[in-house]
């Protein structure tokens, strides 16, 4: 599992695995209720590594889910793999590009590296994908104007 191995040690396995033979509903409820364990802890922990390994498997049965990838790209970020949280979003754009959440969470992802610049744009995209009702885009998008001293 390469999203595993990138936290245990950058080794990369690729082993076939037949799909098929898995529940996604039951590993949905099971890497759901670790991956919201994972972030309330906000450090790599057992509930984590579980819900990296849950996810990373739905992603390879699934690749059209946006939802798996965004929630990799979540809990890459809350460990600090910059490039694989990234590479997690960018993936979810290329499933679905008209679907907001991507763009947001990506706008997320430079708002709390205090990249304003970088997240207004993703904000932005994802305020016209669809998101123009959602309160915490409108107020991010906001709250960067008035950083830039913007009065819009």
């Amino acid at each position: 599992m390469p999203s595993f191995s990138a936290i245990s040690g950058g080794v990369d396995y690729s082993i076939p695995i037949d799909y098929t033979k898995l529940n996604q509903a039951d590993l949905e409820t099971r890497a759901e209720i670790y991956y919201n364990s994972a972030l309330k802890a906000k450090k790599h922990n057992e509930d984590m590594t579980s819900a990296f390994m849950l996810y990373s498997i739905l992603t390879k049965a699934y690749p059209d889910n946006r939802t798996y990838a965004i929630r990799l790209g979540k809990l890459y970020d809350t460990i600090g793999k910059d490039r694989y949280a990234k590479g997690q979003y960018y993936y979810a754009m290329g499933i679905d590009h008209a679907h907001p959440e991507p763009y947001f969470y990506l706008g997320e992802y430079y708002y709390s590296r205090e990249q304003y610049r970088k997240a207004l744009k993703f904000y932005q995209k994802a305020y016209d994908c669809g998101y123009s009702e959602h309160p915490m885009t409108i107020q991010r998008i906001n709250d960067i104007h008035t950083k830039f001293g913007d009065k819009k």
